[in-house]
C-alpha cells in the first residue's frame, strides 16, 4: 500500500494537523492537558512507608526487599518535563488495510503530543528501533525537535527479515539512555518475540510509562473473502488462507484477543496505562478517550 503522507514535508505534516487535532484539542481541553500527562515532571524528594491506597508504581523493590516491608517513593513536582517517545519502526508497522499505515497514524500521535508539550517550554526525545537497531534523539524543546522528529519517522525504511521483531531491544536502549525520570511513550503494534514484558515492568519501576497500540481493523477481523494470501511483514513469508472457511475465522478471532488480553495484562501489571490506537480511527477521538481514562485513573 503506497501512502502519500510520506512524501509530505515535516512542515507541512506539523501544519495538517495544527490545524485538524491540535486546535479541536484545544477548544475540547481548553489548555488542561495534565489529565493526559498526570504523573510526569516528578523529581525523587524521600520514602515512606506504603499505605493501602499508595499507587503501586512508585513501590521501591530494592528498599522494600532490605526493610523487609514496602516503601513508597516520594516526588516533588518539577516544572519542566521530559518526555520519550519509543517508536518501534518495524517492517509489520507499515501495514494498513484503510487509507493510513500504522506507521502514519504513529506518526501523527508522536507529533501531536510532543508539539503540545514543547510549546509549553517542556523537552521531548526519541529512541527508534527497527528490532534489530535503534537511533536516538536526545530530548530538547521547540518546535524544531517535532519538526525533526517527523523527518526522522519519514525517512525510516525497514526492510524484511528472516526473524520477528525483538521489542525488548527498544526498552534496553530505553532503560540504559534514559536517567531521569520522564514520561515515556512506548509506540508499538507489539508484534514482537516474547520476553519484553520484564524490561516493561523494569522501566515502569523508573519512570511514567503509557503504551501506544497501534492496530488495524484486518488484523483483528477477517473478512469472508475466499481464498486470498497473507504475507508476514516482518519475515515476508507467504501463506494462503481460505478465509470462506468460517472455522478458521474462529480461531483467528480467538488469537487476537488472546493476544490483546495478554497485552493489556502486561501494561496493569506493570502499573501503566495503555492506550489503543485504530489506523481507521479520528485522532482527536482516540485523545479524548484516553483523556477520560487518565481522569478515571486519577480519581481512583
Amino acid at each position: 500500500m503506497n501512502a502519500p503522507a510520506f512524501q509530505a514535508t515535516p512542515e507541512r505534516i506539523l501544519q495538517r494537523l495544527d490545524w485538524h487535532v491540535i486546535r479541536r484539542l484545544d477548544g475540547i481541553l481548553q489548555g488542561d492537558y495534565r489529565s493526559l500527562f498526570h504523573g510526569f515532571g516528578l523529581d525523587f524528594s524521600d520514602l515512606r512507608a506504603y499505605q493501602v491506597e499508595d499507587d503501586i508504581r512508585y513501590i521501591d523493590w530494592n528498599v522494600t526487599a532490605r526493610m523487609n516491608a514496602p516503601f513508597i517513593r516520594q516526588y516533588h513536582e518539577d516544572r519542566e518535563i521530559t518526555a520519550w517517545f519509543l517508536l518501534d519502526i518495524s517492517p509489520s508497522m507499515d501495514f494498513g488495510s484503510f487509507d493510513t499505515l500504522k506507521r502514519i497514524i504513529a506518526q501523527d500521535l508522536v507529533a501531536v503530543l510532543a508539539r503540545l508539550l514543547t510549546r509549553h517550554g517542556n523537552r521531548v526525545g526519541a529512541i527508534f528501533h527497527d528490532g534489530v537497531k535503534g537511533k536516538m534523539i536526545p530530548a530538547r524543546g521547540g518546535k524544531l525537535q517535532t519538526l525533526l522528529m517527523i523527518h526522522e519517522l519519514l525517512r525510516q525504511a525497514p526492510q524484511p527479515r528472516a526473524s520477528l521483531t525483538n521489542l525488548s531491544a527498544l526498552l534496553d536502549d530505553a532503560l540504559h539512555s534514559i536517567k531521569r525520570r520522564s514520561l515515556i511513550f512506548i509506540v508499538s503494534d507489539f508484534i514482537s518475540t516474547p520476553g519484553w514484558e520484564r524490561k516493561l515492568r523494569l522501566l515502569s519501576h523508573r519512570h511514567e510509562v503509557i503504551g501506544v497500540h497501534v492496530l488495524d481493523r484486518a488484523e483483528m477481523d477477517l473478512p469472508d473473502a475466499g481464498l486470498i494470501l497473507l504475507r508476514d511483514a516482518e519475515t515476508g513469508e507467504q501463506l494462503y488462507v481460505d478465509t470462506h472457511d468460517r472455522a478458521f475465522r474462529e480461531r483467528f478471532s480467538l488469537l487476537v484477543d488472546q493476544r490483546r488480553g495478554e497485552l493489556a495484562q502486561a501494561f496493569n501489571r506493570a502499573g501503566s496505562d495503555l492506550l489503543k490506537l485504530s489506523t481507521d480511527e479520528d485522532l482527536v477521538r482516540a485523545i479524548l478517550r484516553f483523556v477520560a481514562l487518565r481522569r478515571r485513573r486519577g480519581a481512583m
